[in-house]
């Protein structure tokens, strides 16, 4: 059962870029409130609560997962994509989504996913670093990190777009 909740439900079992996979849900909700027009506080506090989730079932499950396979940061353990790729949009609901087309929502859902992989995969500094940390800690904070690097950068690219620049 932890291996499951860990995988997020078997997100992390799929054969195919399961970390991607991962990241998906907090990207699919995020979209699906900015295109609704929930207000920007509810879209904030449902993805801090997903990161918070994600977080918490990282630290609780991962280490049976690394007990049962013998590796640091197993593949399948995906909780920890899941709340990093949340903390990328936080703060993006307060900076004009409410006035973005359906298309530009969709695209920056999309722009923060990409940012996220991208942060995620290339580990730059300190991100490695972070995995070297003992146990659940070495397999969550990389990716909460790379979460904050994504979401600066995607401000950033929004800020830009909104200016008009």
């Amino acid at each position: 059962m932890k291996r499951l909740i860990a995988s997020c439900f078997g997100l992390g079992r799929l054969p195919l870029a399961p970390g991607t996979c991962g990241s998906l849900p907090p990207v699919i909700v995020f979209a699906l409130m900015c295109h609704f027009d929930i207000s920007a506080l509810l879209i904030s506090i449902v993805m801090a609560a997903l990161a918070l989730a994600g977080s918490i079932v990282c630290i609780k499950f991962a280490p049976a997962v690394i007990a049962a396979t013998g590796k640091a940061d197993p593949r399948e353990v995906v909780a920890d994509e899941f709340a990093g790729q949340a903390v990328v949009f936080l703060p993006i609901s307060f900076f004009s989504v409410g006035t973005l087309s359906t298309c530009q929502i969709w695209g920056t859902a999309a722009l923060g996913f990409l940012l996220f992989r991208l942060f995620d995969i290339s580990k730059p500094w300190p991100l490695r670093r972070l995995e070297k940390l003992p146990a659940e800690w070495g397999v969550l904070c990389d990716d909460l990190l790379a979460g904050v690097y994504a979401g600066i950068v995607l401000l950033v690219c929004i800020r830009l777009w909104i200016a008009g620049i």
